[in-house]
């Protein structure tokens, strides 16, 4: 059985800056405490991109420090949100693929991991700069780690939904390049789940046949009603992250709502 966490859109913002009232260290902070103190046994923590909101160096540096005493392994990606190189000045030591992007892949007993860098590689401002893309060069490197998966269970880790997830706004601001995407996994056969963050709301289902999952921030959610074309919109509801167990039969898809959780421990301990 492999167990692994799953933090995504954490839209980490220097020392006294806030989005929507909310500190991204406030709202971080005891979902971590939470994971470590209810699942010490994962085996992996990944986060999925948007780390910083900006990718600035005092976000990074910020987020750097908030991991620093954190007990589990983490291994993370990029998402729109974040600059690459910024990035990599201040997590060196996450893995690189020969072309320089942001993925990796790790070896469970009974699954393979494929973390993907969906991050589009333009300037803040760019028109085209808060969706994702696959380009060639890491798409066919996606195809060397599914080839060599064989009949291996894979479960992919990316930012950008390579489908729509229902939301008018942000479903203009997926993986651009999704139905590429679909085609190879679907040639290889043998992806069992593709998670995926940048929407902020808790979204299951399939495309395509293969199962997906989308997790809530820590920090806000985006609003509920599906025809908002505004990508900016956001809502103070509790913070969340996903966990994933391996098992004989397949694969166990939950979501923590840890601000939840914790507002009740409190109360009983109160009582």
């Amino acid at each position: 059985m492999t167990k692994i966490l799953v933090f995504t859109d954490l839209h980490m913002l220097p020392e006294g800056k806030r989005i929507i009232g909310l500190d991204p260290e406030q709202r971080l902070r005891p979902g971590l405490a939470h994971a470590a103190r209810m699942h010490p046994d994962a085996d992996r923590v990944i986060l999925t991109g948007d780390l910083t909101h900006y990718g600035d160096d005092a976000s990074y540096q910020r987020l750097r420090r908030v991991l620093a005493d954190f007990p589990l392994p983490v291994s993370i990606t990029i998402g729109n949100h974040d600059d690459r190189r910024t990035f990599i000045r201040h997590f060196p030591e996450e893995s690189l693929d020969e072309n320089g992007f942001v993925q990796r892949v790790i070896d469970f007993e009974d699954m393979r991991a494929v973390i993907l860098d969906t991050n589009l590689g333009v300037e803040r401002g760019h028109p085209d700069h808060a969706g994702g893309v696959l380009c060639e060069k890491r798409l066919a490197w996606l195809d060397q780690q599914l080839a060599a998966a064989a009949d291996r269970p894979v479960v992919i880790f990316m930012h950008h939904p390579p489908h729509d997830t229902g939301f008018k706004g942000m479903d203009a601001i997926k993986l651009s390049n999704g139905e590429a995407f679909h085609d190879l996994i679907a040639r290889h056969g043998n992806v069992r789940q593709i998670v995926a963050g940048h929407v902020h709301r808790t979204i299951s289902g399939s495309h395509r046949g293969v199962p997906f999952a989308v997790f809530k921030s820590p920090l806000h959610q985006q609003p509920t009603p599906f025809e908002v074309e505004d990508t900016h919109t956001s809502v103070d509801e509790p913070g969340a992250y996903g966990i994933l167990i391996t098992t004989a039969q397949g694969l166990l898809v939950h979501t923590e709502d840890y601000d939840i959780a914790e507002s009740a421990r409190r109360a009983v301990d109160k009582a």
